[in-house]
């Protein structure tokens, strides 16, 4: 049943190897699991139903991922859209966490009908080949720096704004451990590879004090009930609370619109997943997974439901279909009740995969078109703005901004297409209206 519904020997895989994809891919994003509550938390929302939302919504949209769009992605409340709810909408702007809430209800419902018109799956084909090879290079250096801040490899620096960690510290130890256990084995080409690397660093970590081992495990699963249909609609009553809503709309709508875009694009161009005309497969099908579980997510109670880039941890361990989605949706739904061991695995411990995926996404960089300086300028700043920026999404912006231009400048208008000049000019009214 489930060769002929996902296509496996189709696609060149088998059960065994989608299953250990799809635990990969939890494995490596089942922090969120910790960080979205102790963020949304920070706005006054109960710290334990947060957790209960994040997995469910998480739960609902991968399971869609799986069923509807066969791909083997994942989904949950997305990092940077949360600190913007939390810290942005809330704490600097001064919003209750419904008015937030009411405003990820609103984004869910605006990308319903979009995807439902082929609004996105328009915009996500206008992209030119070359930067859609340069997103899934960039994303490769964003999650390898994700993965090396998480390890504290990498700090901040005031002198220099990053700088080199303390790489004696027991965290950075299990990290570089780690990578190297994974480089090996995948040498070897041992299959799970990162998967191991990733349960062999946890287990590192005990002694060193960085995996903390609970004493208990309670399976009680927290009431969604503090934080379950918490709308806000009585901004709706004067011209200033209207005004505020659409200018919190408009960044989540934006934010989530383009890592989602870069994930999808970055992941499927990694996986050699691409048709002939460089589109994604099921693309419309997997925008609706990702406005369902925001939706849903708004309704539980959690930030915007996006698609992970640590999907690409499921797909360097073989994972090309709906049914790693499946395996990760049913990890996330088990992880309800087993949560403080799924939470045991520390940042350091994930790191490694995080490292050696980006690696692995860095490849098609042989694929872009160096010699011609109007598609190597644009790509080059697709890639190194995403990790420069910490945004999928501003990496995107200042790749197409750049590719139009200079296309423009140098007589090359009839390369691009109408779509892709008007998204440009539309990052540039914003970064002019943002300045104002």
């Amino acid at each position: 049943m489930l060769e002929k519904f996902f296509k496996l020997k189709e696609n060149g895989t088998t059960v065994k190897t989608e299953i250990l994809a799809g635990i990969t891919t939890f494995m490596t994003m089942a922090y969120i699991l910790a960080v979205n509550p102790d963020i949304l938390s920070a706005c006054g929302m109960d710290k334990g139903a947060v957790f209960t939302a994040s997995a469910l919504s998480a739960f609902v949209a991968t399971l869609v991922m799986a069923l509807v769009a066969k791909l083997p992605f994942a989904l949950a409340p997305g990092m940077g859209l949360n600190a913007f709810f939390a810290f942005g909408v809330c704490l600097s702007m001064g919003h209750d966490w419904e008015f937030a809430l009411t405003a990820v209800f609103l984004e869910g419902i605006i990308f319903l009908l979009m995807t439902a018109f082929n609004i996105r799956e328009l915009i996500i084909n206008s992209i030119p080949k070359n930067i859609k090879h340069a997103i899934s290079v960039g994303i490769g250096l964003f999650i390898a720096l994700i993965g090396m801040k998480n390890a504290g490899i990498v700090v901040a620096n005031d002198a220099t704004l990053v700088g080199l960690g303390d790489i004696t510290s027991g965290s950075a130890t299990v990290a570089l451990l780690g990578v190297f256990i994974t480089g090996v084995l995948l040498a070897l080409n041992v299959r799970g590879a990162i998967l191991i690397g990733l349960f062999t660093s946890t287990v590192i970590g005990i002694p060193l004090g960085v995996t903390i081992v609970p004493s208990t495990f309670s399976f009680a699963v927290p009431s969604l009930e503090p934080i379950m249909f918490k709308f806000q609609w009585d901004w709706l009553n004067s011209a200033e609370g209207i005004f505020s809503m659409i200018t919190v709309l408009f960044t989540f709508l934006f934010v989530d619109m383009f890592d989602t875009v870069g994930t999808l694009i970055g992941v499927t161009t990694k996986a050699d997943m691409l048709d002939e005309k460089g589109r994604i497969p099921n693309v419309k099908q997997a925008l609706f997974a990702d406005s369902i579980g925001t939706t849903v997510g708004a309704f539980l109670g959690t930030s915007t439901v996006t698609t992970f880039v640590e999907s690409a941890a499921g797909v360097a361990e073989g994972g090309r279909t709906g049914l790693t989605a499946l395996s990760t949706a049913g990890m996330f739904l088990i992880s309800l009740f087993l949560a403080p061991l799924f939470l045991m695995v520390p940042g350091a411990a994930t790191a490694p995969a995080l490292i050696i995926v980006g690696v692995m996404m860095v490849t098609p960089i042989k694929n872009i078109d160096l010699d011609d300086f109007t598609e190597a300028i644009p790509a080059f700043f697709t890639m190194v703005m995403m990790p420069f920026t910490y945004s999928i999404a501003e990496g995107i912006v200042f790749g197409l901004i750049s590719y139009v231009f200079l296309k423009l400048l140098t007589g090359k208008v009839k390369q691009v297409s109408m779509v892709t000049i008007v998204l440009a000019l539309l990052f540039v009214a914003k970064f002019i209206i943002d300045g104002m």
